[in-house]
């Protein structure tokens, strides 16, 4: 039998961890018919409610919004405070008239009853536009 002490053992987690060859973290890509198509070229995930633990709001929704090659949204209010990030693709987006483009890994965020919001999906591939409302 062989005695490992401690030193041994973090020694040998290391090793083990060097020999794993690390992935880099990505967004699940969803399948062509996944979700509820809500319009042409947009289809939602509902990811579910929670309780909110920030005293202005009661409860925080998340969505995943999978949008389409050349399909446009136009603007519109928002109906609640939000944080978006695109874990996917990439999208031009119109926030209160100005234009700019998030891709894997931006955020942005969005104020009820201030901001309008549209967006259109530029590129040959779809997009994922995480949301996550802020509910009171």
């Amino acid at each position: 039998m062989i005695t490992v002490d401690r030193r041994g053992a973090v020694a040998l987690g290391l090793v083990t961890a060097a020999l794993v060859a690390p992935r880099p973290a990505s967004a699940q890509m969803y399948g062509p018919t996944e979700g509820n198509e809500v319009g042409p070229g947009i289809r939602i995930i509902d990811h579910g409610e929670w309780p909110s633990t920030i005293p202005a709001y009661k409860k925080i929704q998340m969505l995943d919004l999978i949008i389409a090659p050349g399909t446009v949204d136009p603007e519109s209010m928002m109906s609640a405070d939000m944080i978006c990030t695109c874990p996917e693709g990439e999208l031009l987006v119109s926030h209160n008239g100005h234009e700019f483009t998030v891709g894997k890994g931006d955020a942005w965020t969005c104020a009820k009853g201030i901001t309008l919001e549209g967006f259109r999906n530029t590129s040959n591939a779809p997009a994922v536009m995480r949301v996550v409302k802020m509910l009171t």
